[in-house]
């Protein structure tokens, strides 16, 4: 049997390079594996370039070293391949790790499941979105990708706080997001349903639903059921904002726990349900493809990445299309 062969794709800004090369040296000569081959991200190249280039030359499986817009770049890579998607957890955010419930702060572990851990396949979201000027460009998204307030906020984070104090550097943006109370109206049309016109404050389409901070956005979400979680947020008043904030921060938490238990199944648990179905600050929906095109261009981001404004977009939902390797005996939980 030839020798596996693994690469790791690392952003040189958000690691540690020795003591990373140092741990999977370790566990790879443990495994029997060849020499794992690195591959820096650059501005110019975030890492699907290299990743690709990876694939190319032999990688079975491609590690993915940096924050969320690394593993999204990498991931776009691995999407369609034959390789697999590793983490090494880094940056501030690592919102897939979180999601699929990997550990965040073990690089032992991290390392070691290169080399001997298990595939398991999740959806991989596509996009299309077109610019002010008609061009159009593709993007693909592991967690959300979303207009408005959240797309404001990231647009507004100020890097060198963040650098310094983390994901409480978006509580500065969040503050200042919020004073602009401008809405956005779009049209937008969900599977092939009717096309619908709506205006609201955010749009975000997701493949799973924890943000940091452990908020829960989509309690519905689920990373390999084959379609995406909208949430459509409708605040009027201050009073709306503290409803949403409550729901996200707390009450979405219970219902998952309700809708997954027993109870979800009892006439008690629908009532519950089915009543915060109803909140009017949030419209929740679900789809394998969802087309929108905005009154006017708007902040757009992606995997917690400011990508610039965007007219429209098309997402759509590639079904276990992507595999991500994980420890030995790991499942994600529903």
């Amino acid at each position: 049997m030839p020798e596996q062969t693994a690469a790791v794709v690392y952003n040189p800004t958000k690691v540690d390079l020795p003591t990373l090369q140092r741990t999977v040296r370790r566990f790879e000569q443990e495994a029997g594996w060849a020499e794992t081959r690195w591959y820096e991200t650059s501005v110019e190249d975030t890492g699907k370039g290299v990743a690709t280039r990876a694939i190319e030359e032999g990688a079975t499986v491609v590690a993915a070293a940096g924050g969320d817009g690394t593993v999204r770049a990498v991931a776009e890579a691995v999407h369609g391949s034959d390789a697999a998607l590793a983490l090494l957890p880094s940056g501030t955010g690592n919102l897939l790790a979180r999601n699929m419930h990997l550990p965040l702060d073990s690089l032992d572990t991290s390392a070691q499941t290169i080399f001997s851990g298990d595939d398991l396949t999740i959806d991989f979201g596509t996009l299309q979105v077109e610019r002010e000027s008609g061009e159009r460009e593709p993007f693909g998204f592991l967690v959300m990708a979303g207009l408005g307030l959240d797309a404001r906020m990231l647009a507004n984070t100020n890097d060198d706080l963040k650098r310094k104090v983390g994901w409480l550097a978006y509580v500065d943006s969040l503050i200042r997001s919020l004073r602009d109370s401008n809405g956005i109206e779009f049209r937008f049309r969900l599977d092939d349903g009717p096309t619908r016109a709506l205006r609201a404050h955010t749009v975000i389409v997701g493949n799973c639903g924890t943000l940091q901070a452990n908020a829960m956005l989509l309690p519905d979400a689920v990373i390999d059921d084959g379609v995406f979680d909208i949430v459509v947020l409708r605040p009027r008043t201050i009073l709306g904002w503290l409803r949403i904030v409550a729901r996200v921060f707390w009450e979405n938490a219970i219902l998952r726990w309700v809708n997954r238990s027993r109870l979800g199944s009892s006439a008690a648990g629908r009532r519950i349900v089915n009543g915060a179905k109803k909140e009017r600050t949030l419209r929740y929906l679900r789809g394998t493809s969802m087309t929108l095109r905005l009154e006017h261009a708007d902040e757009f981001e992606i995997d917690g990445d400011s990508i610039g404004k965007v007219a429209a977009f098309r997402a759509e939902i590639d079904p276990a299309s992507l595999r991500v390797r994980v420890p030995k005996g790991h499942r994600i939980p529903h």
